[in-house]
């Protein structure tokens, strides 16, 4: 996707990733235009009337019922971005950036919101122009939205604040815009209002999350399949008829992607009718499927919770066809908040039963004659053992990241915003611990790897020989120990890229 096109109707969660990781160009079509023109035209008539309207003659939140004069409202537009850009901290990355400024876009183009369309030719401008406003992580409590890193995007539309560089570095926007040739906008009545008072940073990250979980889930059932070939366990409870009696949609995709990533092994045929092994597996060998698969449910109820919120809007006032003008409370982040809580702690889950696997693997007692932290030399060799520390430590972080951001509500503006939703935060909380679930399956992914290795001259199963081959591209073959952190970090990128699953489908079909 290489052009996206705003229109008065909603984006798509793939449009929203194709402009905020793959830079797609933004072009705003005829018919959004139309529409933020008519609702422009209603606030035009309004500033006429001089009747006192929220957003367009007063002040905001606790100063809501202060008039504001005719000749000072563009004024006190300004002050208003000016005020609100409060944040403080390391810069958001830029990917969430994008995608605050695209959802704010889309936000304006339903013609609700009372802006001229120049604003948001502003904004796309900006986007086109790769001009990344810098928004430093604290500031939003999903108030009234995310007020404090809208409004930093929105100074750099008026040619004031900073701009995130290629170097991670800050850079005054006036020069940056310069370059770009884009012109800094003057604000009218209500559109700094409209520019900063919507759900798009949390909406934002859980988009990019939902993307990125998807993915993580699917790899961690690749990874609990290399684990349990590796350990000698049972493809069994896997088959699709046990999963039948149990109709979890996420638990029986997850089970049908590890039956059959586990087909066409000696090593699964070489004890299968082996007495001497356990009649059941761990519970985290066996389990599997219903811990991954009970996440994959978490993320379809994420999802619809995305796709609802990309059809609203979430301005505060909106300006109804009819020509009313009225508050609403559609910026508070309660629904994405508890989304993104939710999915951080499946998302946790999931890592964890994964290290649980990795110290299996490890354990002399328990992974079915493997050596001692899978060194073919243990003792003077430390294998994998500080890997599985490293699990470990991530396991832990998890977990008290998984811990709700959507409860902890504290009141701010003189008790008028007296619940707020705490939505930008469980947003960048769950992207930490989908960040760390990648860590985990990498640590999993090596090791299950080295211990198919160790398993020779049996041969795994189709899916296992392309994931031990993308390994050992990197990693050693078991043997003296190695430098590991580099190892771990290349092998994250295979467990985060896409290369290695498309590689594995090749061998086994698609994966769900």
């Amino acid at each position: 996707m290489t052009t996206v096109h705003i229109k008065p109707t909603p984006a798509s969660p793939e449009e929203v990733v194709a402009v905020a990781r793959d830079r797609a160009e933004v072009v705003i079509d005829a018919e959004a235009r139309a529409a933020m023109a008519a609702s422009r035209a209603i606030v035009d008539d309004i500033e006429r009337d001089g009747r006192p309207v929220y957003g367009v003659s007063t002040g905001f939140g606790a100063l809501a019922s202060t008039f504001v004069a005719p000749e000072r409202r563009a004024e006190l537009q300004h002050a208003l971005i000016r005020s609100h850009a409060a944040g403080v901290g390391d810069p958001m990355p830029k990917e969430v950036v994008r995608a605050m400024m695209l959802l704010r876009l889309r936000s304006l183009a339903m013609g609700r919101s009372g802006v001229r369309p120049e604003v948001a030719d502003a904004l796309a401008a900006v986007l086109n122009a790769d001009i990344t406003p810098w928004v430093p992580v604290h500031g939003s409590l999903g108030a009234s939205g995310d007020l404090a890193p809208l409004a930093h995007c929105a100074l750099v539309l008026l040619g004031e604040g900073w701009v995130l560089e290629d170097d991670g570095t800050r850079a005054p926007s006036a020069p940056a815009l310069e370059r770009a040739g884009v012109t800094p906008i003057e604000l009218a009545a209500k559109e700094g209002l409209s520019l900063i008072n919507g759900t798009d940073g949390m909406l934002g990250m859980l988009l990019l999350a939902a993307e990125d979980a998807r993915h993580l889930l699917t790899m961690a059932d690749v990874t609990a399949a290399l684990s349990i070939e590796a350990m000698l366990g049972s493809d069994r409870p896997f088959m699709p008829e046990l999963h039948e009696i149990r109709p979890q949609v996420g638990q029986a995709a997850s089970a049908a992607n590890i039956h059959k990533l586990l087909q066409d092994s000696e090593i699964m045929d070489s004890h299968r009718e082996d007495l001497l092994h356990a009649v059941q597996d761990a519970y985290s060998m066996r389990c599997a499927p219903q811990v991954a698969g009970a996440a994959r449910d978490v993320l379809d109820y994420v999802v619809q919770v995305a796709d609802r919120e990309l059809l609203s809007v979430v301005d505060n006032p909106v300006v109804l066809p009819d020509g009313r003008v009225e508050s609403t409370g559609n910026f508070h982040g309660a629904p994405l908040g508890y989304a993104a809580d939710f999915l951080a702690i499946a998302a946790a889950d999931v890592g964890s039963i994964s290290e649980r696997r990795v110290d299996r693997l490890l354990d002399v007692t328990r992974s079915r004659g493997l050596p001692a932290f899978l060194s073919p030399d243990p003792g003077v060799n430390s294998g994998l053992m500080i890997a599985q520390y490293t699990a470990a430590g991530i396991v832990a972080e998890n977990r008290r990241l998984a811990v709700p951001a959507s409860v902890d509500s504290v009141p701010t503006s003189g008790m008028q915003e007296d619940h707020v939703s705490m939505g930008w935060s469980a947003g960048r909380k769950l992207r930490e611990v989908l960040d760390n679930l990648g860590s985990l399956l990498a640590v999993e992914l090596l090791a299950a790897a080295r211990a198919l290795q160790l398993r020779e001259p049996m041969r795994p199963s189709p899916a296992a020989m392309v994931a031990i081959a993308a390994v050992e591209r990197i990693a050693d073959k078991p043997g003296p120990d190695q430098f590991l952190s580099p190892v771990i970090e290349q092998v994250r990128s295979l467990v985060t890229g896409r290369g290695l699953r498309a590689d594995i489908e090749a061998a086994t079909g698609p994966l769900r």
